[in-house]
């Protein structure tokens, strides 16, 4: 199979220095892009910027922004026989980015911001992915209802959700604890490595292409 990975965080300039963007270490994308290498799969890996080592038999691409990993994704989804998104792409991008670096003046400091596009929600309309969808779903309330909202709105076949307000897991951690969201059930994973967890999610999604496949 060829699969397609995001992860890691996006960066939204600010200036010639400062830049917006969040929690996201990469490790959850970067786990997953290895287990499905090891599994035999042809795995291109799209990332943000992080601090990690490619995982071996991987093919590697780095972006930065939002709509470089946009364009990276367009370019090369209609290959792929199952996408996963699990990179923690920015929502909003500042509206202007300034050539100078922006002085410190008043009390405050009003920036504007605008929508960058959803890659996730673009794959199905706008890409013409017809594969395997899969999407990351980093909620701190109501997370089975959110997933399922997530799942869609945005065509996916399989959320894999996170409730990163629990302490220990998630974002910066080596830890994870996931739900499987599902078109018709739910099925949630107890807390593991993000590489154990890395090694069940593969498992996962290629028995739901499998069924997908056979039906």
């Amino acid at each position: 199979m060829k699969v397609l990975v995001t992860a890691g965080p996006t960066r939204e300039p600010l200036d010639p220095v400062r830049f917006l963007t969040n929690r996201s270490s990469g490790k959850m994308g970067y786990a997953l892009a290895g287990a499905f290498a090891h599994e035999g799969h042809a795995v291109l890996l799209v990332s943000g910027p992080t601090h990690l080592d490619v995982p071996a038999g991987v093919d590697f691409m780095a972006v930065e922004t939002a709509a470089e990993m946009h364009a990276v994704v367009a370019s090369y989804i209609g290959k792929m026989d199952i996408a996963v998104f699990a990179a923690a792409v920015a929502d909003y991008t500042p509206a202007l980015v300034a050539s100078q670096k922006i002085k410190k003046s008043g009390e405050t400091f009003t920036l504007e911001l605008v929508r960058t596009a959803d890659i996730l929600g673009s794959a199905r309309e706008e890409f013409g992915f017809t594969g395997m969808l899969v999407g990351f779903a980093a909620e701190t309330e109501n997370l089975e209802a959110n997933a399922r909202d997530k799942l869609v709105r945005k065509h996916c076949d399989l959320i894999i959700a996170n409730d990163i307000s629990k302490p220990g897991i998630g974002f910066d951690s080596d830890e994870n604890e996931v739900l499987l969201v599902y078109p018709d059930h739910s099925e949630p994973l107890p807390p593991a490595s993000k590489y154990e967890l890395a090694l069940h999610l593969v498992d996962a999604i290629l028995a739901l292409k499998k069924l997908m496949v056979e039906s």
